[in-house]
């Protein structure tokens, strides 16, 4: 097939993707109770992707189709039972990974959440008033307007949240170093970090940050990540190829006792989870520098910032907690050239993160260089042309519902190829910047 007749083919599978309507279903006992996801219509005939909850927990998520005339309710709810019901209730303590001494959860730890944003002063109201929800016993939010060009981020925050949300603002663009600016002014034992996009589950904060209670040695911990709407192709493509979805089974990353089903431990730092669902103890954050300013978005590097964060602490000793039960909803980008623009920033932030961690933990080096044949294999299968193997739910990883275009592979691979170049020219803009202000001071 010739190369303009295969991308136009591409183009137009592309927008044959139709829309999927996003729902919740709890099985409680006898009763299912259905709702549609955060900020979604009611359930009606067609395609809808289901959250399924036991008792309130995630267990898992389908792909189901309700018949026109259906009830929407009993067609799912037959289709949940037969996959989800014979499995025990999930405990959010089972986790062969876990140490011996982990104990019970106890309260969760006095939490703060940063949240940086720029210029989306809708999508963080939307965030917020979830936040604000959260059953947490003690916690503060932190906004960090990264350099904003209006005062719109402000505003709303003094109107709607003066007094339950605190504003800061961070002059410097990028995602790492309005971080950096939050963890600076941050009070809990925990720092938890969610981007403006998402709808935080209002046990959200409780489940991310109970473990810390439970675990001393615990560094760093995420959650589960969800689509929060499917209605256009790019939303639906994405979420059929995994999304941010980490599975629903809790686990705990011990660099102690590196996971055998994991040879690339711990350079793969997208398995552990993503920036709009992580958590740290503050402490150990704080102790590794934060993120590395020279990443993420907002940067040349890209993204790669939370990765970086993820590795610093495992490569300190502390331990890494994944916990689906933790879960946010996230509004995925809408377009074509969102994808394209997401594609490249994955893979430039990949490498830019693993050349972050080498310039600052040289002794990681030799642990690298190891693994190195494994990684470019990884590499290799993680932008390959993926294509449709039919069935599944959009967020399963291993059952693909749309083919994954060859341009968005290619400009992954393209993105990877960059990112040590973006790094380096992101580092040589902060030190113009440092240097700018330094002279402006005088």
């Amino acid at each position: 097939m010739a190369r303009s007749t295969r991308a136009q083919e591409e183009i137009r599978r592309f927008l044959d993707i139709g829309a999927v309507q996003v729902a919740e279903l709890d099985l409680d006992g006898d009763e299912a109770v259905l709702r549609p996801g955060p900020g979604s219509p009611p359930v009606t005939h067609g395609e809808v992707f289901v959250l399924v909850r036991r008792g309130g927990r995630p267990v898992g998520t389908l792909l189901g189709r309700v018949p026109e005339g259906a009830d929407a309710r009993v067609v799912l709810a037959e289709r949940a039972r037969a996959e989800y019901a014979p499995l025990p209730l999930p405990s959010a303590r089972a986790d062969a990974g876990a140490p011996e001494d982990a104990g019970s959860a106890g309260e969760p730890p006095y939490t703060s959440v940063v949240v940086a944003t720029r210029e989306r002063a809708g999508q963080l109201a939307r965030a917020l008033d979830s936040l604000l929800a959260q059953d947490h016993p003690q916690f503060e939010i932190v906004v960090v307007d990264n350099a904003p060009v209006t005062d719109e981020t402000r505003e709303l925050v003094e109107r709607k949240y003066a007094e339950r949300v605190r504003y800061v603002c961070e002059k410097v663009p990028g995602l790492a170093i309005a971080h950096n600016t939050g963890l600076a002014a941050v009070q809990g034992e925990v720092v938890a970090f969610t981007d403006d996009d998402v709808v935080a589950d209002p046990r959200w904060l409780t489940e991310l940050t109970a473990p810390f209670a439970a675990d001393a040695g615990l560094g760093c911990g995420t959650g589960l990540i969800l689509p929060a709407r499917l209605t256009t192709p790019a939303q639906v493509l994405l979420e059929s190829h995994g999304g941010f979805a980490k599975g629903f089974t809790p686990r705990t990353y011990d660099p102690a006792r590196p996971p055998g089903d994991e040879p690339l431990f711990p350079f793969t730092a997208g398995r552990f989870g993503s920036g709009a669902n992580m958590a740290f103890r503050t402490a150990v954050l704080r102790s590794v520098g934060g993120f590395d300013p020279a990443t993420g978005a907002g940067t040349a590097a890209r993204g790669g910032d939370d990765l970086y964060g993820f590795v610093r602490v495992l490569a300190q000793g502390h331990r890494l907690r994944y916990t689906p039960s933790a879960l946010v909803w996230h509004h995925h980008r809408e377009t074509w050239q969102d994808l394209e623009t997401q594609a490249y920033g994955y893979g430039a932030g990949l490498t830019a993160y693993l050349t972050a961690v080498l310039v600052n933990r040289p002794a990681l080096l030799p642990a690298f260089l190891a693994r190195l044949p494994r990684g470019l294999a990884h590499a290799r299968t993680l932008t390959a042309v993926r294509e449709t193997e039919g069935g599944g739910a959009p967020g399963d990883h291993d059952v693909r519902t749309h083919p994954w275009p060859r341009r968005l592979s290619r400009l992954q691979r393209r993105g990877m190829l960059y990112g040590p170049v973006g790094y380096v020219r992101a580092r040589r803009a902060l030190r113009a910047t440092a240097g700018a202000t330094v002279r402006g001071a005088r």
